[in-house]
Parts: structure tokens; sequence; C-alpha cells
């Protein structure tokens, strides 16, 4: 009974090992690129860059928050 196991698990495993080898690799799945992220001088929040409003060198992430400024203590 033993060695008819461990026939059975052999020829699993051969099996197995034939169809790893055998199969097409997989297409390498590119990640998407990251978006450039800028934070709101107003507050603080963070966004991303085609979303957000610049004056100067800040970003905001509103027209309220642009008209309104970058709070006091900004970076």
């Amino acid at each position: 009974m033993f060695r008819l196991l461990l026939w059975a698990a052999l020829i699993a495993a051969a099996y197995w090992l034939w169809r790893r080898a055998t199969r097409p690799a997989r297409p390498v799945e590119k990640p998407e690129s990251a978006t450039p992220m800028v934070r709101c001088a107003h507050c603080d929040i963070h966004l991303p860059r085609e979303h957000a409003l610049a004056q100067g060198e800040r970003w905001y992430c509103s027209q309220k928050h642009l008209e309104r400024g970058a709070k006091p203590g900004a970076r």
C-alpha cells in the first residue's frame, strides 16, 4: 500500500514539474507610473499635481484656498 502511495506521489510530482516547465512564462505586468503629488499650501492636503492650482511655487487644492493664500507659518 505504501509503495502505491509513493508511486502516485512521484508521478504527481513529475507531472507537476513537467507542466511547470512547459508552460509559457507569464508576461511581466508593468505597474502604473506614479502620479506626482503636491501639497496644498493652505490645508496641507496632498493631491495629484494635475488637479492642483499653482501660484508661484505654491500649490492649492481649490480656487478658494488659492484666494485665501498660504496659511500662516507655511513652508
